[in-house]
């Protein structure tokens, strides 16, 4: 039996050039993860996991993959931005971070995205150089 007025089930977002689009859209930083929010059309809620290989090695990445998720599957049907495409992308210590610290910070990323409060966009190399500029 489905309840009509439960939220919907976000679906995952599976296509690269989705990913890249998302970049385009509203971005909200926060210590363990930074969030990607950009409308879809009509595609309702959809959410992406993104971790880099400089967060650690395959179980590393994995675990906070399955966290991400848990964390988001919590938090979109409630909180998420209708028809939105939601991305995380995973930071250094993100996996060491407390859950419940981490949904708090993911509510809050999310409330922010809501008001169209992002962060500014981020600097590129200004931190470390670039693989070809390395001197």
């Amino acid at each position: 039996m489905t309840n009509s007025s439960s939220p919907s089930k976000p679906t995952v977002i599976s296509q690269r050039r989705d990913f890249l689009a998302a970049n385009s859209g509203l971005r909200v930083a926060r210590p363990g993860f930074v969030l990607l929010a950009r409308p879809n059309g009509e595609l309702g809620k959809r959410y992406g996991i993104t971790i880099t290989k400089r967060i650690g090695n395959a179980v590393v990445r994995n675990r906070m993959k399955r966290r991400f998720r848990e964390l988001l599957w919590d938090a979109l049907p409630g909180e998420g931005l209708p028809n939105h495409d939601h991305i995380l992308i995973g930071r250094e210590g993100g996996v060491e971070r407390d859950f419940a610290a981490m949904r708090a910070e993911l509510s809050g990323a999310l409330r922010r995205a809501a008001e169209g409060k992002g962060d500014p966009p981020r600097r590129r190399g200004s931190n470390r150089p670039r693989k070809g500029n390395r001197r």
